[in-house]
């Protein structure tokens, strides 16, 4: 039996190929990452078994599959927790949660032993998709009390954040303002960093709000807006750099 451990720390690979060994398993290979493994598979016979860590130094170990048609069995060993691998108990595919026992590695080799099981069949992108991290939720929408009225703010009317009198406030593109029980700070969290940039203390600002930027003193920048005048906006000398970035 031809026996393959894809794992990128090299002492627990090391350890895994002992533990193998002392049920008679040898391994003709070690890999470490996944450009390594699609490398191998591209030039090599695949091997009957393969031991295949879910992260691994350049990415998680499912881009192999994206490149790779994989003909060999598959038992993937991890250290993620109970609630990630119930992607792998629908789909019935084996798996060793590390630190790996050695009795649930006998039991393992054994099942594979006596099926003799050929390539996997298992939904990839469900499994993948167990395992990326989950996309950070950003605010859509803002009420604001008008008199004895609730209004809704979509997120796509605001032309900035300010602070003022130690109350902050949401301008929009109509041209009206609106008191906000929150601050920059907490605002500032809750916003998507590609399309809003905290300017300076007081500001906050929307890419898509931006009509002109100019050189001001001391190394700064102005900014102009469509409808906002209360006051000038400027960058302040220690964001002008990152604000170049984020606009760049």
């Amino acid at each position: 039996m031809q026996t393959l451990i894809i794992e990128d720390e090299k002492p627990a690979a090391r350890l895994l190929q002992r533990k193998l060994e002392k049920l008679g398993v040898g391994v003709s290979t070690m890999l470490h990452s996944v450009q390594e493994a699609i490398e191998w598979f591209a030039q090599n016979q695949h091997p009957d078994l393969i031991f295949l860590d879910i992260q691994l130094s350049d990415g998680l170990s499912f881009e192999i599959f994206e490149t790779i048609e994989i003909k060999s069995a598959i038992i993937f060993t991890t250290a993620y927790d109970q609630y990630a691998l119930k992607a792998f108990k629908l789909n019935s595919i084996d798996y060793l949660l590390k630190p790996i026992d050695e009795d649930e590695l006998e039991a393992a080799v054994r099942k594979f032993q006596s099926a003799q099981a050929k390539a996997p069949a298992f939904d990839m992108e469900q499994i993948r998709q167990m395992f990326q991290p989950p996309q950070p939720s950003f605010k859509k929408r803002f009420t604001v009390k008008v008199g004895q009225q609730i209004k809704v703010i979509p997120i796509e009317e605001v032309e900035c954040f300010y602070s003022e009198n130690k109350g902050t406030y949401l301008h929009t593109f109509d041209n009206r303002n609106y008191l906000l029980e929150t601050s920059l700070d907490v605002l500032e969290q809750e916003l998507d960093k590609q399309v809003f940039f905290r300017v300076s203390r007081k500001y906050i600002l929307p890419m898509k709000a931006i009509r002109e930027i100019s050189v001001y003193s001391n190394s700064r920048l102005k900014i102009l807006l469509p409808t906002y005048n209360e006051d000038e906006i400027i960058v302040s000398r220690e964001r002008v750099s990152d604000f170049k970035n984020w606009i760049g």
